[in-house]
Order: C-alpha cells, then structure tokens, then sequence
C-alpha cells in the first residue's frame, strides 16, 4: 500500500495566519458558512476529481479505504480529495480546519481537514457582535472530533499523521448525501445540459426537473436547484460582460450616423462596464408629443431574461406604445438607477413627466423620489396581480370566488371609501388581515389601487384598463432566450413593426370617415379632430349618455352641480360640477383627469345644458391627428363654425341662467309679477332694436371690408336722395324701406365672404392633409427600401 498514490489537482482554501514556538506559520481559515465549498468536480471517482486532475491507481483502487496513519499522498490536494471521497460515502461534510506553515519559505507543511459539524460557533466573534444579523444562519457546528492530519515529508509525500473516525451526530444517508456542500458539485454534462436549456429560455425549476429526469433520481445529479440558480446567474454574467463591447461597438456605429442618437455608459469604481442608456433620434423626439407619462418596463427580472433589458415607453396619439429609450441594467442598485434616470432626462431635455409606471420595487421607487420628485409614481397593477396568484396560491386554490372578489375590490370601487370598506370585507371574510404580502400591498394601495390615481394622467382609456405599454412593446420580438447577439436584429426589427403600424393607424385616420351614430355637431367635430381608435373611445361614451340622466342638486350663480344616473339606478350616481361661463365641468370618475376623454357623465350635463360642441380645453392635442405637427390648420378651419357655436352656447347658457333666476323672484308675488312682465317688454324692444343695428356694429368693427365703402357709398347716396330738389327730406316710410335694402345687401356680402373664407380654409386643410399622406407614402417607401437591402 506504501507505493500506492493517487493524484488530484484542485484549488485549496485560505485562512488567517499565526506562528507556533517552533517558526511554523499556522493558518485558521475563515468560514463564514461553517464549511469551505468544495472545488468544482467533473464527477470522476464519485465527483470529487478536477477538472484537469485525474486519478492514477497503478495497484487497484483505493476508493473505497478509510484513512489511516502513514497512509501517503502525492500531494495535500490528493489527501483532501481522498478525505472528501471517503466523506460522502460515509454521510458527512468537510471543511479545511487550520494549517502550518514553513516559517523558513512559507510553504504549506501541514493540513488538517474535519467534519463540518468540528468545533462550535463563536457567537462573540468582532465581526458579528457588533452589528445586527437580518438572517441568523442556523446552528451546525456541534464539537465533532471527526478529522483526518497530513504532514509533508522531507521526500515531498504527503503522510497521514492523524485520523479520527468517530462523530458525536448521525451521519447522513446515501439518498441525502448530495445537500452537503462539500459535496454538491455540477459536473462538465450537467453544465453542458444547463446551458442548453437556458438558451432554450428555461428556469432553474424546469432545468433541475429534466436533469433528475436524466440522471434517475435528486441524489445521482449531485447538486441542488440553489447551486444551479448560482451557476446560471454567474453564467449569465460572464456572457453578458463578455457582448458587452458588441453593444458599445453598436452604440458608438449609431451615434456616427445620427448626431442626435444619445448614449451613456456608466463606470463602476473597478473601470468595469455599468449600466448602459441610449436613446435614438425618434425617441428623443416621441418624447416631445407623448412624454406626459412613462413607463419604465423591467419586466425581463420576472420573465427571467437572458438580457437585463429595460425600455422607457410611451402612449402615443393611436394609443399605441412608443418608445422613449432603453437601458441595459448589469447593476441594479438604488445609485445605478438614479444614474440611469437622471441621464434618460437629460437626453429628453431636462423635462420630467408627469407620472411614470414601474414595478413594484423599493429600490427602483427610491431612484424616481431622488430625480423625479414630482412625478406620480404608480405600481403597474398587472405586475401586482401576477404577484397575488404566486402569494396567494392556496387562497385561489381553495377559494374559487377569492380571484373575482379581488378584482372587484380593486378595479370596480368608485371611492376611496368604498375601496377601504371592500378591502376590509375581503380581508376578513378570507383571513387575511395577518398576510404579510397583504399587508405590504395595502401599505402601497395609493400607488396601484384605481381610486387612489384617477385623478393623475396615465393616457389610459379606462381606470381599469393596464396598461398596454407596460411589457408590449418589445413582444414577439424578445424574449427570454434572446442573446445579446442577437439582439441588435430583433430590436431593430420591433422599432420598424411599430413605426409601420403607427403609419398605418395615421394612413387610417387621414382616409378613412367613420360611421356617426348621433346627429349631434360634437360628435362630428370629434370625428374630425381625434384619431381614429380615440375618436371610437369618445363615440362609446357620447353614445352612453343617452341612458343617463342628469339632474341639478345645486345652484349657486356661476356653478351648477348634477346628479348622473341611469334611470332606477340612483345608488351608483355620478356628481359633475359645471362652470357655465367657463364651460369646465369636474366628474366624481375623474376619468378626464386619467385619460385625458371626457366620460359620459359630464357629456350628459352637456346635453342638457345646450353645449353643441367639445370646448378647447377639453381637446388635448396629443390625442388628435395632428399630435406630431406643429401646424394645426385642422383646428383653425373649424374655429369658424366652433367658434360661432361656442360663443352662442355660451351667450345662451348664461341668459337662461339670469333669466331662471329672474322668473323665480318674479313669481314670488302678483307685484312683482307685474314688474317682471313690464320689464320683459322693454326688454324685448331693446333686443330687437339691438339686433337691428348689429350689422352696422359689425362694419363699424371692420368684418366686412369689401362692403364698407359700398356701405359709405350708399350712405352718401341715402343722404342726398333723402332731399328733394326742393330740400325736402324723404318720408320716414321711405327712409326704413332704403335702411332694410341696405341692410339685406350687407348681409348678404357677410354671408359670401363666410362662404370665401371657409372656401380657403377648406383648400389650406387640404393641403395639409396631402401633404400628411407624402409623408407617409415616403415612410413606406424607406421601409420597402430597407427591406429590399
């Protein structure tokens, strides 16, 4: 047996030093997890062989001794490989407990390699006494004596010099033996396999199911799911970092031939690549029609993407998604994400939005309060369901109502108070007030819960819509086995399906008119002004207003509120309050103030208060045809017809207004009756003397120039005919007949230079259409081009 020697080639642990009486350095390793990982095995011999080791047994194998005293080893990795052999059959852990060195050269002169469970923790250690442990590691160490001593020879051998076999604590069965960490290695096919089937987009559940499956059983594999998660998150790093110069190369090729493309690149202290920003031409200039709200997409954390791959998304004039810029994330702390935020607002020129969306995440929130402090930060509530379904498993197992009961509460509450109550009962009658995750969502409710964001812009068409933008723009294009080589391609190619699809929603809207289901003048004006998907949204809702009914519940001069409710249906009533000489209207759903459409409700007060058409204030110019174009000639071209309605509309409201006040105190008794109904004839012959000098008020204001000077010439006319040759003036008869030819002659000039400017109105918004629908044919053009190339 003395000539028997067996080889391995595996890395040794380290430790502190200190030095005997004698000039020996002894090490005493520093273990935080009470045992030293193993090096990485192939699995040869048992799975305890190197990678580049191998085993040399010249006299049969010796595998399956015990250690004993003067047994020899070529070297000290060959003993505590041979040590680790004869752990694993037996049950147990090991660990390298100290060392001894040369103080002469240094080198290594004596090991001693122990169960896992020698000796007992130092819980008075400096370096955990004085600060707090979140997360207790549990006890492990219990004074085993069980240990195996190697000292070097003067020959280069190594000899076992000490052994003891017994331990003071059950050993563990075969069946287990693979959790012991000095014991848990993936071999070189198993790594090949893993590698495989993370391509393939797998997790590490799935990827640890189909290795069992091939090896027949949890204990063959040789390790956990734990070290397989480690093995691919390393993995995943290490090729990520290595592509990471293709992105920077591809960043640097973009930004030569676009000055506008903007990138950035942060450096960690180590000089190793950071996070990554960039953000192209039509990004940038995305922002400047849509960047009222955000979207900061880290959905790829949950879906397990190869790529740490975060777009900034929009809503855009289609409610389509757009994009605002991208990042990839290799550093995920709260200063990294600050980084990112702040150099994405400085490529969109310093200006923050309005709201933005994101995960729920403390560390992400943290990073928006420190750059966007005024943004309203809001959970994407579909992230919050998908977490409710992993949290609370058992309850939709066990409870089939729990899931619809959920959703109610959170999507169909119209108050913050009928929210509060829902959420009580829900909790109660489900036993769930001591949750945890119940808790923390709850202490989060202001942040994702409907009510509690309705009265802040999100470019949604609805309150219980998600948001279409949030983990859509970049789908079917990349997923979860997308490598960065990959990448460019794919991304590329997404850029150029939305931009196609938004030229086809533009080619939409400008050619085609859609059906009217109402002869109301607001809804054409709509159809004129809006998109095509927003114009069917606001149609839905004026179409509804016909089952509402609006009813005044208070009047005080300027403001007038209502009750909104279909018939029989006054517990879900709707409160508008309407400014008539301001023509504002506020709504209890909120629902301008969220999706910046009017809802039903105030378009039922509408209809009932004479308001023909939508006021300016309540066309938000991102949602109309003409969002990308600083020219808004479409507008100006229909100011004519609106401005005459609105100015009547207004006029009217206000009189009838007075004049309900006015009938009110005038019946109040026969004297003041009488008073009112004298009053209204003097009135009456006022307006109708008003209304016959109003065309000469409009000449005097200069409105029909052309007929001015006719106007004079015929005055002048007037003037001399209303003297006889004998200086005698006209009849008063006479006189009226002259003023009313006049008169119908100026009318009539008004009438043609209305129908001349609307003319040229007409022929300028047709100009401008035609010029919408070059740009267009010239973007299918670039793309038919660059499809062919």
């Amino acid at each position: 047996m003395e000539n028997e020697v067996i080889e391995f080639d595996i890395e040794l642990g380290g430790g502190g030093r200190e030095l005997d009486d004698d000039g020996v350095d002894i090490e005493h390793p520093v273990d935080d997890d009470d045992m030293i990982d193993s090096p990485s095995l192939n699995g040869i011999g048992g799975g305890f062989g190197s990678g580049s080791g191998e085993i040399c047994l010249p006299e049969g194998d010796i595998l399956d001794l015990e250690p004993y005293e003067g047994m020899e080893f070529e070297s000290e990795e060959a003993a505590k490989a041979f040590y680790n052999s004869y752990a694993r059959r037996v049950g147990f852990s090991t660990r390298v407990s100290s060392s001894r060195r040369s103080r002469r050269d240094g080198s290594i002169i004596q090991r001693q390699f122990v169960c896992a469970k020698e000796g007992f923790r130092n819980l008075n250690e400096k370096r955990t006494k004085d600060r707090e442990i979140k997360r207790p590691r549990t006890i492990t160490r219990v004074g085993c004596k069980a240990a195996m001593s190697v000292k070097m020879h003067d020959s280069g051998k190594w000899v076992v010099s000490g052994f003891v076999r017994e331990h003071n604590h059950e050993l563990v069965p075969p069946d287990q033996v693979h959790c012991l960490r000095s014991h848990r290695q993936i071999s070189g096919p198993a790594k090949t396999l893993i590698d495989t089937l993370q391509a393939a987009g797998l997790g590490p559940r799935r990827i640890m199911s189909a290795l069992i499956k091939e090896y027949g059983g949890i204990s063959k594999v040789g390790f956990t799911e734990v070290d397989c998660r480690n093995y691919m998150r390393n993995n995943r790093q290490k090729s990520l970092e290595g592509d990471i110069q293709l992105l920077l190369d591809y960043l640097r090729q973009m930004q030569s031939e676009n000055p506008n493309f903007f990138y950035a690149v942060q450096s960690d202290e180590d000089q190793s690549t950071g996070n990554v920003f960039w953000a192209d031409s039509r990004a940038r200039l995305n922002y400047t029609y849509f960047g009222d709200t955000v979207t900061f997409d880290t959905t790829y954390r949950s879906n397990r993407y190869r790529l740490p791959f975060a777009p900034f998304t929009g809503v855009n004039h289609h409610g389509q998604p757009v994009l605002f810029g991208c990042a990839f994330l290799i550093n995920e702390t709260e200063a990294s994400f600050a980084w990112l935020f702040n150099k994405w607002l400085m490529a969109m020129s310093g200006r923050p939005p309005a709201s933005i969306t994101t995960d729920n995440d403390p560390v992400i929130g943290s990073a928006i309060a420190q750059v966007f402090p005024e943004a309203r930060h809001r959970f994407c509530k579909w992230h919050i369901f998908k977490q409710c379904q992993e949290k609370l498993c058992h309850m939709f197992l066990k409870y089939p109502n729990f899931e619809a009961d959920f959703h109610k509460c959170v999507n169909l509450t119209e108050s913050i108070d009928e929210f509060e109550s829902c959420w009580l009962t829900l909790i109660d009658r489900y036993d769930l007030r001591g949750h945890d995750w119940i808790q923390t969502i709850y202490s989060a409710r202001s942040q994702w819960v409907p009510v509690y964001l309705r009265d802040t812009f999100f470019a949604e068409m609805s309150v219980t819509q998600r948001s279409d933008s949030m983990n859509s723009y970049f789908d079917g294009y990349i997923n979860a086995s997308t490598s960065l080589s990959q990448f460019f391609k794919l991304y590329e190619k997404a850029l150029e399906s939305r931009n196609e699809k938004e030229v086809k929603a533009d080619y939409d809207t400008m050619n085609t008119s859609p059906s009217l289901k109402t002869p109301s003048p607001m809804e054409r004006q709509a159809s004129e002004l809006y998109t095509r998907k927003l114009f069917t949204r606001f149609q839905e809702e004026l179409v509804n207003t016909l089952t509402f009914m609006a009813s005044k519940t208070e009047d005080d001069d300027e403001i007038i509120a209502y009750q909104v409710a279909k018939y029989g249906e006054d517990h879900r009533a709707y409160y508008v309050r309407f400014n008539v000489l301001d023509m504002k209207a506020t709504c209890s759903c909120q629902m301008f103030e969220f999706s910046g459409l009017l809802c039903r409700h105030v378009l039922a007060v509408f209809r009932v208060t004479n308001v023909l058409t939508l006021p300016p204030h309540y066309i938000l110019k991102r949602w109309t045809r003409h969002a990308r174009s600083s020219v808004t000639l479409e507008e100006h071209a229909n100011s004519v017809y609106t401005n005459y309605l609105e100015s009547h509309t207004v006029r009217y409201n206000t009189l009838r207004h007075e004049a309900f006040k006015f009938i009110d105190e005038g019946a109040e008794s026969l004297e003041s009756y009488d008073v009112a109904v004298t009053a209204l004839k003097e009135a009456a012959l006022k307006v109708s003397l008003a209304a016959k000098s109003d065309s000469a008020s409009m000449m005097a204001n200069g409105r029909v120039k052309e007929n001015l000077a006719r106007g004079r010439i015929s005055m002048n006319k007037l003037a001399s005919s209303c003297q006889g040759s004998s200086g005698q003036t006209l009849s008063e008869d006479d006189m009226d007949w002259k003023i009313r030819e006049l008169t119908d002659g100026v009318e009539a000039a008004k009438r043609r230079c209305e129908v001349y400017r609307a003319n040229l109105l007409s022929v300028l918004k047709d100009i401008e259409d035609h010029k919408l629908q070059l740009s267009i044919k010239v973007q299918n053009v670039k793309i038919s081009m660059k499809d062919g190339l």
